[in-house]
């Protein structure tokens, strides 16, 4: 038989709160890196597509956000795509 009038079960303890996701701080290019970069895809425009163009140059932001040289992201990149 069921006992209708019978209190309910305990509730489950709720999880302790999600981990509270981090946000991520912007960093900005200085002038001299954004011109060295400018510089760097004129050099390379003529051998690769627009698409090539704009993951090139993508790479090459987010690794000289993180503090790499023009030359150290762009040896980085050609490495990692071999």
């Amino acid at each position: 038989m069921s006992d209708y009038g019978s209190p309910s079960p305990a509730p489950a303890p709720e999880p302790s709160s999600a981990p509270v996701k981090k946000k991520r701080q912007g960093v900005k290019m200085t002038d001299k890196q954004k011109s060295a970069l400018k510089a760097h895809m004129e050099k390379h425009k003529s051998k690769m597509t627009v698409t090539e163009q704009r993951k090139h140059r993508m790479q090459m932001m987010g690794r000289m956000r993180k503090g790499m040289s023009l030359a150290a992201a762009h040896k980085d990149i050609t490495k990692s795509s071999k």
